[in-house]
């Protein structure tokens, strides 16, 4: 018998904010979260970040996945992906990677998902200039001619 788990720390629940709790502050650590009470400030970790279906969060979240049941009012950041199940509310703007919403979940915001790769052009458009090299954009849009 194997006493050694696979998963690396970040994917086990290792804070908890229970049903009957209140939190006010910023969390930060590597481990999984996992929130059914109230939370308000901020979370940041390397691991998962859970909010249950009883859980009412006023925060900005920075996690690797995030699965939203309750509702949340901030900012969600995720490097893997973002779940709002049926149950789940969400006020605020992601950046994440991959997201899925379920029927019944809200999503009410801005939505950005980075991506490596410049986007198909559709047939007859011209494709933008590019700049010559070594000179960056200085913020300023493409041009598309």
């Amino acid at each position: 018998m194997v006493d050694v788990i696979d998963s690396p720390a970040s994917d086990r629940i290792e804070n908890v904010v229970g049903p009957t709790a209140s939190f006010i502050g910023d969390l930060k650590c590597d481990g999984g979260v996992r929130i059914d009470g109230v939370f308000e400030g901020s979370v940041e970790t390397m691991g998962n970040v859970i909010i249950g279906e009883t859980a009412k969060v006023v925060a900005d979240i920075v996690g690797r996945n995030v699965s939203i049941s309750g509702a949340v009012k901030g900012n969600v950041s995720a490097t893997g992906r973002l779940e709002i199940l049926s149950t789940g509310l969400l006020w605020g703007n992601i950046e994440v990677t991959s997201f899925l919403i379920d029927e019944g979940g809200i999503f009410s915001g801005r939505s950005e998902m980075p991506v490596e790769f410049e986007p198909l052009l559709i047939a007859g458009e011209k494709e933008p200039e590019k700049l010559p090299e070594g000179k960056a954009d200085e913020g300023e849009d493409a041009a598309i001619g």
